[in-house]
């Protein structure tokens, strides 16, 4: 017996009609017989009382109607509530740091507009927290720095930023473009934490140039950091982004390693069994617009 059933069942007792039932439901009349007799065959009780041509509901189809029409109401309710999940719900994403400073708030300003009733749940944490959040179905998305390592998970890259090196006003390095990466050597260093993209992207490089760094400490607070390069403790490497507004300042100072080049992009990453709904797909969509 399935939903199918009753709502064949609800139409004959409304219009008292097989008749009629068949042509509310644009089906034919035998194709309505047929449903009720399977339903009399499954509770192996009589749900009508056929008298002179006319219908009459037993006191066992009184019984059946009642829990029918409770049955697909809730059934009716459950499928407007699911078909309107896109605006309204909750909507989990995960960023990096990065992007939870100054893209995330203006994409959630933006959802807020269009899906009023629709809540977004905000987890922020490096890289490879937001991928693994992604493969715990922690999230519904993530969107990072770089790209995803992981085979089960879809990543859609789209324009990112650059990483800048920064050091203390006054230093050696402000304002040049021609540093020797070697000259590096010489600098303490304070750090993004391990898993962060932009510290991945630099360890490679440093690796590739056969540098051993001296990091005097690692931090996951990008303003920390800031703070502490502008206190002249040691140089760094952050987003342009996250940096611009002390470097116009003049808080802060920048420089360039000869034919080094730190653009990077950004990805939108799900699981590849991940449905995304028409309110998650928006979403995406403001991120890749940068709004």
């Amino acid at each position: 017996m399935t939903i199918r059933h009753l709502r064949i069942f609800l139409a004959v007792c409304d219009t008292g009609s097989m008749t009629k039932a068949a042509d509310q439901l644009f089906m034919s009349q035998p194709s309505v017989s047929q449903a009720v007799r399977e339903m009399e065959e499954h509770y192996g009780v009589k749900l009508f009382d056929r008298i002179s041509k006319k219908i009459f509901l037993t006191e066992q189809g009184q019984r059946v109607l009642q829990y029918g029409r409770h049955i697909v109401s809730l059934m009716d309710e459950m499928e407007a509530a699911v078909g309107d999940w896109d605006g309204q719900g909750t909507l989990k994403v995960g960023t990096s740091i990065t992007i939870g400073t100054y893209l995330l708030p203006r994409c959630v300003n933006a959802m807020g507009k269009l899906f009023p009733q629709l809540q977004v749940e905000a987890l922020i944490g490096n890289s490879e927290r937001i991928e693994r959040c992604v493969l715990e179905n922690e999230i519904d998305f993530g969107v990072i720095e770089g790209a995803a390592h992981s085979p089960y998970i879809i990543s859609e890259s789209f324009a990112g930023d650059r990483l800048v090196l920064i050091c203390p006003r006054g230093h050696a390095f402000e304002g040049r473009e021609d540093v020797e990466f070697a000259s590096l050597q010489k600098e303490n260093f304070i750090l993004r934490e391990k898993g962060s993209a932009g510290r991945e992207i630099f360890d490679g490089l440093a690796a590739a140039h056969e540098l051993d760094l001296k990091i005097l400490w690692q931090s996951a607070s990008n303003q920390a950091i800031i703070r502490a390069v502008a206190a002249g403790i040691g140089l760094s490497v952050l987003p342009w982004s996250l940096v611009v507004e002390s470097i116009r300042k003049g808080e802060l100072g920048t420089f360039q390693v000869r034919e080094l080049s730190m653009e990077r992009k950004f990805a939108v990453i799900y699981h590849r069994n991940k449905f995304l709904s028409q309110g998650a797909r928006r979403m995406i969509e403001l991120f890749m617009d940068g709004r």
